[in-house]
Formats: C-alpha cells, structure tokens, sequence
C-alpha cells in the first residue's frame, strides 16, 4: 500500500510539474542549427512552389433576374388584346435561378462552344503556362470519344508540318501508349488516334519550334471542372442580382465563360418562353385550314342553290315574326360559336397524339375557370418539363408534378364536358323557343327557310376564322416581344493582378512551417526521451539529498584520474562542489564512512569515488579507498592493484593488521587505499564477520575520510550488509542511462532506511542537457575547459 501510494505521488508532482519556458526556449536554442536547416529548405521549397504553380485570375459579373410575370405584363400595356396570351413564362425565383446557371446541361453547352475540353500548355520557366487564345495550333479529334482522354507534345517545325511525341489515351481505364508521328497543318489525316485535323490559327511564329503539351479531356471531366472553379451566389439577400465568380489560370477564358454561360442561359430561357407560342400557333393554323375549306364549301352550297332555284331576293310574308326570331338567332349564333370551340378543345383533350403537349389557351371560351385550369396545366406542364431537362422521371418533384398534371387534365376534361352540357341545354331551349316562332311562319317558302339555313351556318364559320386570325396575330406579337429572365448587369472583369499563388502568404506559411517542424521534432524526441539525463529530473521527483552532478568529458574515459592539482576542468570543479556539500552535512552529523552504490553495473560509482577522494587528499585531508566490492575487485583494477593484498586477507583473518593492507597512492601523500584482496568463495559470509568492524574502527582512528566502493545495490546484497559501518551512503546514478520509471525504486530505497544517509550524485552529464551550475555552485565549468 505504502508502495503505490508512493509512486501514485511521484506521478502526481510530475503531472502538476510546470513547464519552464525559459529553459524550454534554452533548449531550442541550443539546436539553432536544426532551425537554420529546416527554415532555409522550408523557404527554397516555398520559392519553387510560387515559381512551379501557374499563376490564377479571378473574374466576375452580375446578373439582374427578372420577374417574368411583371416584364411580360409591362410589355403588354400597349396591345390590351394579348394579356390573355403574354403571360406564358413561369413565375421563376432567384434560387431556382442559381440551379439553372450551375446546371451541367448549359455549362455542357458551354464548353463545347470554347472547345474547353482541349488545352494547350508550353512550359515556361518551372511552371507551365496555359495557351488560351494564343496557341499556334488547333487540334481537332474526329474519332476520338467525347469522353476519352489524350494527352501529347506537339512541335511546329518550319515546314508547316506538326511533329507529336509522348502519345498516349486511355481506354476502359488504362494507358495506352501511340508512336509518334507528323500532321501537316490543315490536312485531314488518318493518325493512329483516328481521323484528326490539325489547323493553324495564324500564331505559329509567336510559338515555333516550341515543345507544347496537348491535352484532350473528357468533355464529362471538363464540365466538372469548370463547375468546381464557378462561384455563383447573389449579390444581396434582399436583391435579385446573382454573381458569377470564376478563377482561372488565363483571364481571358475565365471572362468567355461567364458571359458565354449568361447568353446560353438567355437562349435556354427565350426558347423555354417561345415552347408554348409556337404549339399555340400550330393549333390556330391547323383550325384555320379546316374552317377556310368549310367555309369554302358553305359559299359554294349557297352559290349552287340559288342557281339552282334561280333565286336573286327573297321577300318574306312574315316579316313580322322576323324581328322576333333576330335576337335568338343571335343568341344562338353565339352559343354555337362557343359550342363549337369547346368541342374543339374537346377533341384534342382526347387526341392520344396531343398527350403531353400544351393545351390552346385564350381560345375565346367564355367559361373563365376552364381557361384557367388550362393556364394552370401549361404551367405545371412547363415547369416539369424544365426539371425533367436536367432529372430524371425518378425525381420525386417530377414525379409529383406527373401525378398534379394527370389529374388537372382530368379536371379540365370534365370542365369541357360541362361546358359542352350547358351550352347543348342553352341551345335546345333557344331552338326550342325558335321553332315555336317558325311554326308561326309556315307561309314562308321552303327556299328561303333553306337560305337562311344555309346563311347562318356560313356566317358561324366566318365569325370563327376571323377570330382565329386575329388570335394568330396576337400569338405572333407576343412571340416576337419575348424576353429574356437576366439583364446583364456588369459583363465578366476582374483586376490584372492574380488572386493565387500569394507569394508573401506561402512564404510566411513556409517560415512558419520552418520553425514548427523543427519545434515539434525536438519536443516530441524530449517527450519521448524516458531517461534521467539532467539534475531537474531526479529533484522533481525525489526527496532524496542530492549531492552534485559530475559533467561528461568527452576527451577522457570514467577510468582515469581527472581531478588534479591545480586542475580548472568542469569535472574537477564538480568534485570540489560535491566536496564542499559534504562539508555542509559535515556540520550537521559527523560522516567519516562513505559508501559509493548503484542501481546498475557500469554507472560510474569507482570513477567518482577514485576522483571524490583525490579531490578530498588536495584539501589536506587523509583519505583511504576501501574496495569492498570483493567480487570483482573494479577500484583495485583501476588503481593497478588488484593482486596485491587486501581487505579480504584480513576479513578472513590471513592479516591480523589493518596497516598491513593499506598502501599509499602515487597520486597524493593523502591518499591511501586498501584492495580488494583474492577474491572468496563465500562474499556475503565475509563481509559479515566482526573483522569489517574492526577494520572500519580502526581506520576511523587514522583516517579523516574513508570511501567504500561496494557493488551496486539491488544487485547483490554486499552493499546493505555493509551498511552497518557506513555513515553515508551515496547512490550513483549515469545520466541517460537509467529510466525515469525506476525513480520510485530509488525512493522506496530512500524511505526505507536501509541505508545510512542515502544521497544521489549524477554522474556522465552532458553539456548539451543542462548548464553545470543548476543548484550549488552555479557555474563551476565555465571558462575552465580550456585551461586544463
């Protein structure tokens, strides 16, 4: 329990740890090299991207949508007879306006008129520069799918002949290599691509000899792309004013888009408005030369009877009861003209032929809701059809508007049915009141009864051919008046100035970039980095003393003697530092006995008790080195005396003198040390014996400082069984060697006790990491190094 509480704190105080921003910004800087690299090649790679992209224009123009059914109504104040036909446009909003401008059937239409779909390159400097409008040479594919792509080089050579390299399509999806071969200009020829022509467009010298690459596209593909770079949106929200936006790389094919894509839009509309003139006109004529032939007959019969009887004027006895039948037979003279027109619409209501087709409208039927339900259907009907144009039957708006226009046909059906009934039942009772007249005038001759028959039937067909003529007229006016929904407002235009690439915004964002990839390495590789390398990382972690750290001398190994006489080197100022710290707990408690440990083998504790204790001999104090790593004997090995006789000797009882196994280091007069000795089958057993004691007791009477170096802690139990003679107990630990996660191990060493004095020295520190002089003695290396 007392364990994870342990490490549960150790995580806590490194997750509440702060980041210091002044050593992190130290920390960066010390790889300023890093950062010289990566912004120098962030900003090359930014200056060849600005030079390789081509160079983009913007272009723009505004449209004003019209409301159809105002402009058809003001166009019509001056002819009162053609407001029944005028209105034929459909009551289009602006929404559907912009679906209309990006619809793929018109922008089809327009890149088949630029010819879009074929691009002309030459490459000029690292980028390539598109030929809209100044290629020397048009090429045309006869054979070739609209849909299959092309690509080829093109050279015009000074004999007006055209050399192609690097050919190849695609076909189903995979490339297709062609041989290379010549086209003379303005020739039809048989190619390996096909039949192809190849024409000169009077620019030949701006680009001869020149390499130019020819790209065909698919027209499906082209459309598509025109489509990505078409910004179409309205100017205001409250306005009816819609904006077209392109970006391109040449501005001259940016303006022929926008303003061939506003007249094709302005054609689709009139003929759209003209759809239903021109059916209405067909229906007029088609009438017209039935009623003339009738008509034609009428006046022969008339003709041909008063031949016949000889007939010049016929006087009737009964004048009186003419005066009577005049107002019936004018009143059934119009029943029978509005009769015989519905009738007439009935039949091409019922002509599978006309299924589909606008109904006549404004045909002269009295009955105004029958009118209107006609206007409503060509309505409906128009509307479909401008969906259908760019959907199919499975959309669910078309297949609405199918089901509202087979009813309302229905509807219209019965309409004229009823129409039909009332006029038959008017007609029946005005006969009826007319023949009560004629049986009153049985005295008029047979002759006449047959003119006046005749008369009234020639007279219906003229009063229905000159209506139907001056209909003609007006459906001729109206169609020849039609205009378009959009006023173009401003024509495409735009600034000479390219909109892309920003060159100062690429080159901030590659300097930027240049600093952010450098930044992010170096942090994640510190992140990452799970070593104990620097001071900071054991002290924020452990409660532990922490006695010194020892730099790293790249120019000499931990097995020499570094600390000398006179010595200005960051290592001998470490030693003294470290020194100097042992005086300071000095005073606190008496600590005579050190013992040098670590967690692992090769962390450096006889180097820096070797180096430790000719640091303390140069401050005139007398020191002994006692190697009791009596197993493999590394101090005894360093100071060349492992075969010389040692601690082991007298441990064991073979020397019954201390004195007789401590011997004088060349290095110092202060300095003594005491070996290893042979090495025993029985170590642990060993260094049990009182005689260690006895050795130490002794020493503590000669000596001032006497230094252990014992095997590494957690290895093997030597150290913690000699503890018991120790007053200090100092932990060696390599920097960028041990883990961070062992940290609570050492703590837990720490707490529990099992060591005298525990303290941490951290040895092999590297410059790079962190400056010297964090803690005591601040700045001990600087300016040294070189005096060495």
């Amino acid at each position: 329990m007392e364990q994870q509480n342990l490490e549960n704190k150790i995580q806590q105080e490194h997750t509440e740890q702060e980041i210091d921003l002044v050593e992190l910004g130290a920390m960066l800087m010390r790889h300023w090299l890093w950062y010289a690299v990566a912004i120098g090649l962030a900003l090359v790679l930014g200056f060849l991207y600005i030079k390789s992209t081509p160079k983009t224009y913007e272009r723009y123009a505004s449209v004003l949508i019209k409301d159809d059914k105002a402009s058809g109504s003001a166009g019509m104040q001056g002819v009162a007879a053609l407001t029944d036909l005028a209105d034929f446009g459909l009551k289009s909003s602006v929404d559907n306006e912009l679906l209309v401008f990006q619809s793929n059937s018109l922008l089809t239409d327009v890149v088949e008129r630029l010819k879009l779909h074929t691009t002309y390159q030459v490459r000029q400097g690292l980028r390539m520069k598109d030929l809209y409008g100044q290629n020397p040479i048009e090429v045309q594919f006869l054979d070739v799918p609209a849909n299959q792509p092309v690509e080829m080089r093109g050279v015009l050579e000074e004999e007006g002949q055209v050399k192609f390299s690097k050919v190849k399509t695609w076909t189903s999806g995979e490339e297709v290599k062609i041989e290379d071969f010549t086209v003379t200009l303005n020739d039809t020829l048989d190619t390996p691509l096909g039949w192809m022509v190849v024409k000169a467009t009077g620019l030949g010298d701006l680009f001869k000899k020149e390499e130019i690459t020819i790209h065909k596209n698919g027209l499906k593909n082209t459309t598509i792309g025109v489509s990505k770079n078409l910004q179409i949106a309205l100017a205001d929200k409250n306005a009816t004013i819609i904006k077209l936006t392109l970006r391109d790389e040449a501005p001259q094919r940016a303006e022929d888009i926008i303003n061939t894509l506003i007249d094709v839009y302005n054609e689709e509309a009139i003929n759209d408005k003209n759809k239903m003139a021109m059916n209405t006109s067909e229906f007029i004529n088609e009438r017209l030369i039935i009623i003339e032939k009738e008509l034609g007959g009428v006046d022969t019969q008339i003709e041909k009877f008063k031949k016949t009887q000889k007939l010049t004027d016929i006087q009737s006895d009964a004048q009186m009861f003419i005066t009577e039948t005049t107002g019936l037979k004018k009143e059934e003279l119009e029943v029978l003209n509005q009769l015989s027109l519905a009738k007439y619409i009935k039949d091409y209501l019922n002509d599978p032929a006309n299924r589909g087709n606008l109904i006549p409208a404004n045909t002269g039927i009295s009955d105004n809701t029958t009118e209107g339900q006609i206007k409503e259907y060509n309505t409906m009907l128009l509307q479909r059809d401008r969906l259908l144009s760019n959907s199919s039957d499975k959309n669910p708006v078309v297949s609405d508007l199918n089901k509202s226009l087979f009813a309302m046909e229905q509807t219209i059906n019965r309409s004229v049915d009823n129409v039909i009934s009332g006029l038959n039942l008017k007609l029946k009772n005005i006969r009826a009141r007319d023949k009560q007249t004629n049986q009153r005038i049985e005295a008029v001759p047979s002759q006449e009864k047959y003119v006046l028959s005749v008369g009234r039937q020639q007279k219906i067909k003229e009063s229905l051919y000159l209506f139907l003529l001056n209909k003609r007229e007006e459906n001729a006016l109206a169609q020849a008046i039609t205009q378009s929904n959009a006023r173009v407002i401003d024509s495409a235009r735009g600034s000479d100035q390219p909109v892309a690439p920003r060159s100062m915004m690429i080159m901030a964002g590659a300097l930027f970039l240049g600093l952010l990839l450098p930044t992010g390495v170096i942090l994640v590789l510190t992140f990452l980095d799970n070593k104990i390398r620097t001071r900071q990382d054991i002290e924020d972690k452990l409660d532990m003393p922490f006695l010194g750290e020892i730099p790293l001398l790249n120019d000499k190994g931990e097995e020499d003697l570094v600390v000398e006489e006179h010595s200005r080197n960051a290592v001998s100022e470490a030693f003294r530092i470290i020194r100097t710290n042992l005086s300071f707990m000095e005073q606190q408690k008496e600590q005579k006995v050190l013992s040098f440990t670590s967690l692992t083998p090769d962390s450096g504790k006889s180097f820096v008790a070797v180096n430790l204790a000719m640091s303390l001999a140069m401050a005139g104090k007398k020191v002994v080195l006692l190697d009791l790593d009596i197993r493999k004997g590394q101090l005894s090995q360093r100071l060349g005396s492992d075969h010389m006789q040692g601690a082991t000797n007298y441990l064991s009882g073979g020397v019954e003198k201390v004195k007789d196994v401590v011997y004088q280091a060349i290095y110092h007069p202060n300095l003594f040390y005491i070996p290893s000795g042979p090495t025993p089958p029985n170590p642990a057993e060993l260094l049990l014996s009182k005689n260690l004691d006895a050795m130490v007791e002794e020493l503590r009477k000669e000596f001032d400082y006497i230094l252990i170096d014992s095997v590494p802690a957690m290895v093997v139990a030597d150290a913690a069984i000699t503890n018991r003679v120790v007053d200090m107990t100092v932990y060696v630990m390599r920097s960028g060697m041990l883990d961070k996660r062992a940290l609570p191990m050492v703590e837990r060493l720490y707490r529990s006790g099992k060591f005298n004095n525990l303290c941490m020295i951290l040895n092999g520190v590297k410059a790079t990491k962190r400056s010297y002089g964090y803690g005591y003695g601040y700045g001990y290396g600087y300016g040294y190094e070189k005096e060495d």
